[in-house]
């Protein structure tokens, strides 16, 4: 018969090891507790590993959509907001012009609304959400409309060129009020309009672009999710409510004014219907937006059950392992302590 000797080290040691490979698999079977899947993907799935991987990244790209589809969303819900804020400014200015007409309110009271209006077309448009404009396009860090009664400013330098270049003196020469209403109607009409209506309009009024901000909401889906300055109802907007404050405050007489009030009765009409049907075109686009989020949430739940099926864990399982590894840690720390006290001399005694 053999004997074999078996030191208390060697017993030490491979309690040591034991230790070590019971706390590895404790830290993934607490990992596995705490997110509810598998601690290793590729131990646990193998060849399916891909699967997960494709479908992990595909839900990341879907979560991406949703967020960026809330602040489109709130893109959406200020710029109507702020459209709504424009077409009451407009409603008021075309009461006001109504009333001057039917000799019901005195060129002060349109001169103070034109000034008003204009102060709040200037103000609405250079709205800014999070940093960015509302209304500059794809310009969404340039003010989008230039201060007409600011210092220097290039629209107002453009309005006063274009009348002394078409009557040979300013308005606010004594000659102005000689100017008759087929005059002044003939500058508003073939002169002053494509300022506002054509080229003339970009760089001296607006900084903004045409092409407005295109977003993906869905994998497969594209809006135009932003209002350009440029949009022909706020053109015809600031036409009016700085024609009659300019001609209003100047040495234009009665007839040539009459003929100006006319002519901002009608623009300022169409800018309230213009502006209204940019309103509703907004927000057509938020509810469609809307919608798209709601199926892509959708999409997401059934990725979610699908990945929980794949690397998913059993939550009651996955605890009672955890509470065997502790309870198998603790018993090995005992021993390991019991065994370090073991000497030739204890024994003796």
């Amino acid at each position: 018969m053999k004997t074999s000797f078996v030191s208390s080290p060697s017993v030490s040691q491979a309690m040591r090891y034991s230790l070590l490979k019971a706390q590895a698999e404790l830290t993934k079977a607490q990992k596995e507790v705490s997110t509810g899947k598998v601690a290793d993907i590729g131990l646990a799935l193998g060849s399916r590993t891909t699967q997960v991987v494709s479908l992990n990244r595909d839900l990341d790209r879907l979560n991406g959509i949703v967020d960026s589809n809330g602040l489109i969303s709130s893109r959406l819900k200020a710029t109507q907001s702020a459209l709504g804020q424009l077409g009451d400014a407009a409603q008021t200015f075309f009461s006001t012009l109504t009333a001057n007409a039917n000799g019901d309110a005195g060129s002060g009271v349109v001169l103070t609304e034109s000034k008003a209006t204009l102060g709040a077309f200037t103000s609405v448009l250079n709205t800014a959400l999070n940093g960015e404009y509302l209304f500059a396009g794809i310009n969404t860090d340039v003010r989008p409309v230039n201060d007409y009664n600011a210092a220097g400013s290039p629209a107002k330098a453009a309005f006063d060129a274009a009348f002394q270049s078409h009557f040979g003196f300013t308005q606010n020469d004594p000659a102005a009020a000689n100017i008759t209403a087929a005059d002044m109607t003939t500058f508003l009409d073939t002169v002053l309009e494509p300022q506002f209506m054509g080229p003339g309009w970009q760089g001296t009024w607006s900084n903004a672009t045409d092409d407005t901000i295109v977003s993906r909401v869905t994998l497969n889906e594209t809006l135009n999710t932003s209002v350009s300055a440029n949009e022909q109802g706020l053109r015809k907007l600031a036409m009016a409510a700085s024609m009659v404050q300019e001609l209003f405050s100047s040495n234009v007489g009665q007839a040539a004014l009459t003929a100006v009030v006319d002519k901002a009765i009608k623009l300022t009409g169409d800018a309230i219907s213009d502006v209204s049907n940019l309103q509703a075109k907004t927000g057509i686009i938020e509810n469609r937006v809307s919608n798209a989020s709601a199926r892509l949430n959708t999409q997401i739940d059934l990725y979610e059950k699908l990945q929980i099926e794949l690397e998913g864990v059993d939550p009651y399982e996955a605890s009672t392992r955890v509470s065997t590894l502790l309870s198998q840690i603790e018993t090995t720390y005992a021993l390991t302590a019991r065994l370090q006290q073991l000497s030739l001399a204890k024994y003796l005694t």
